[in-house]
């Protein structure tokens, strides 16, 4: 066995991934403090396709120089838009036939593994700021509340980790990829 090269990947183009067939999933980051986080989001999004992130609140766009840092190249292949209340934003996404999910920790929230999203239905992944999570008014509007389990001393995850997850476990449950 041998590592493979970076020709040997087949990896899309930035024009053909333009073109490509996007996972019917967005992602909403709220008032994420670490430019770091958001570039890392950029980067799991290229590598799943995902439809389009969305920049709330506080949250930084590109260019910047630490969303660059970590999102290598992906802030020019994935679509996005910054929009400052998140509230608006998730009427509209529900009017567009989105199921609004948010990523937290609540009562009567569904685990992870427990979670069996429908390939043909489209969802709005919320993560929220690194200290406080998602909004309370966000949590209470959610169709569904994830909850990754977790089984150690810490009560948390670093949202770029929780987002690689979560859209992993998307991806691999709708089979998107293939079909």
């Amino acid at each position: 066995m041998r590592k493979l090269k970076n020709e040997e990947l087949g990896r899309m183009e930035p024009e053909e991934f333009a073109s490509a067939q996007k996972l019917n999933a967005c992602i909403l980051l709220d008032d994420i403090r670490s430019m770091n986080n958001v570039g890392s989001a950029f980067r799991t999004s290229d590598a799943f396709r995902v439809e389009k992130i969305y920049l709330c609140g506080i949250t930084a766009t590109p260019p910047h120089r630490d969303i660059n840092k970590t999102a290598l190249g992906a802030t020019e292949t994935v679509e996005w838009e910054h929009a400052t209340d998140i509230k608006s934003l998730i009427q509209q996404l529900k009017a567009d036939g989105y199921q609004i999910v948010s990523v937290e920790q609540a009562d009567d929230s569904t685990k992870l593994d427990q979670f069996l999203p429908d390939a043909e239905s489209k969802y709005a992944f919320v993560f929220g700021n690194e200290v406080f999570g998602v909004n309370d008014d966000v949590v209470k509007g959610s169709d569904i509340v994830l909850e990754i389990p977790q089984f150690g001393t810490k009560h948390s995850l670093n949202i770029s980790v929780s987002l690689g997850i979560t859209i992993w476990d998307f991806v691999s449950k709708t089979k998107f990829f293939n079909s």
